[in-house]
């Protein structure tokens, strides 16, 4: 299949349009109904995406590594070799003995130790594909942040998140990141930049999400410049939206994802993610 390649690039966004998603008011307390949706998950809120829902990959000493483990348990070190894990933590294997222990990388913290086998399961590598497979389209933008949802789908759970996580931004008086999205038919990457500082790793880290666990996504209904996607996790019933914005629409960006769609249903035939559980704006 010929491969072609679309680079639509939009400017830096002001503080001015974070206010929009806040209904244009600059200091505007949350509304009653959005902190129902997330006053519960307020402590997950992520400014450098949502990892736990996607595949990981950052640069180390020049070649982009791809996380081949995810963390499914807390792990408390108890010893100076061992590795502090999260859950959801991605994790590069190293070295897997027979006692059941593996040594392995943090890629969110940059640490290497041991930890027990049992504390992680092995993710898929179909990232490594999305090079060879059709057409990429690639945008600038700017990623304001990632939330976790109560639900995967619906046009209030999509602006609700955009006003929790331009709120979170503008709380934390942090400039939104510059971000660079490739949209293909198996799915979106995400490049920021990685908050991870370390003398081996590269300034970028990538978020991969496979087309069939985005479940909604589209534009803000009034203010276009903002963009959300809905992800599902790869194994529990947990869901988490992804925000990005610019100057200009980004109803482009939402024309691909949908492009992306009718190529992977072709593909698919619909089986793998029924067509009710997607919304393009």
């Amino acid at each position: 299949m010929p491969r072609s390649c679309k680079l639509s690039k939009v400017t830096s966004s002001t503080t001015s349009e974070e206010e929009e998603s806040n209904g244009g008011r600059a200091c505007a307390p949350i509304s009653r109904k959005f902190l129902n949706l997330f006053a519960k998950n307020d402590s997950q809120n992520s400014a450098t995406g949502a990892g736990s829902f996607g595949v990981f990959s950052c640069v180390l000493d020049g070649v982009e590594r791809q996380q081949s483990h995810r963390a499914v348990y807390r792990f408390v070190p108890r010893h100076a070799d061992e590795l502090d894990l999260e859950a959801d933590d991605p994790i590069l294997m190293l070295n897997q003995s027979k006692d059941l222990w593996c040594q392995g990388y943090n890629m969110r913290t940059g640490a290497i130790g041991i930890f027990p086998a049992f504390y992680a399961v092995r993710v898929p590598k179909e990232i490594e594909q999305v090079q060879k497979d059709g057409w990429i389209e690639k945008f600038l933008v700017q990623y304001l942040g990632s939330v976790p949802v109560p639900i995967y789908t619906g046009k209030d759970v999509l602006c609700a998140a955009m006003q929790k996580v331009a709120y979170n931004r503008r709380s934390a008086g942090q400039p939104p990141s510059a971000c660079a999205l490739e949209v293909s038919v198996k799915g979106v990457k995400m490049s920021v930049q990685d908050r991870c500082h370390s003398a081996h790793r590269g300034d970028q880290c990538f978020h991969f999400f496979q087309l069939k666990n985005i479940s909604f996504c589209g534009c803000h209904p009034k203010y276009s410049r903002y963009f959300g996607f809905i992800t599902k996790h790869p194994d529990q019933q947990r869901f988490a939206c992804h925000v990005l914005m610019s100057q200009t629409t980004l109803h482009p960006l939402a024309e691909s994802v949908g492009r992306a769609f009718q190529q992977y249903y072709k593909e698919h035939v619909g089986y793998s993610c029924p067509t009710e559980d997607i919304f393009i704006e």
